[in-house]
């Protein structure tokens, strides 16, 4: 079965800490970029990290020296380290995996953009409190 899966979420103060995880089966994971997301209510949902099958990553410029997204391709799984959280960043948090795979994704590299993703997990609550 085809799924993303995603843990970790809870609440915190500001400027605590929190690390989001993405259980993926039922595709070749390495083949993939993968990518947070995250919606507030009330607004659009954005991109926050991706990163490729060859480790290339881009950030969301209001998480940059923030967040820390990595993955571990023998596990199958994407995490979102999260630092310095802020009000701001309360949202349901989403992991997603590219539409173009593999060597696809040279010639159309995956902008941090929903448009060039298409699965997605349930999403997981972030809530941080001033």
């Amino acid at each position: 079965q085809v799924q993303l899966v995603e843990s970790g979420g809870g609440s915190v103060q500001t400027g605590g800490s929190l690390t989001l995880s993405c259980t993926t089966s039922g595709f070749t994971y390495g083949h993939y970029y993968m990518g947070w997301f995250r919606q507030a209510p009330g607004k659009e949902r954005e991109g926050v990290a991706l990163i490729g099958w060859n480790l290339n990553s881009e950030y969301a410029d209001s998480v940059k020296g923030r967040f820390a997204i990595s993955r571990d391709n023998a596990e199958n799984t994407l995490h979102l380290q999260m630092n310095s959280l802020k009000p701001d960043d309360t949202a349901t948090y989403t992991c997603a995996r590219s539409r173009c795979r593999f060597l696809n994704c040279v010639a159309n590299r995956p902008r941090l953009s929903p448009q060039d993703f298409d699965l997605w997990g349930q999403g997981t609550q972030v809530t941080v409190s001033s």
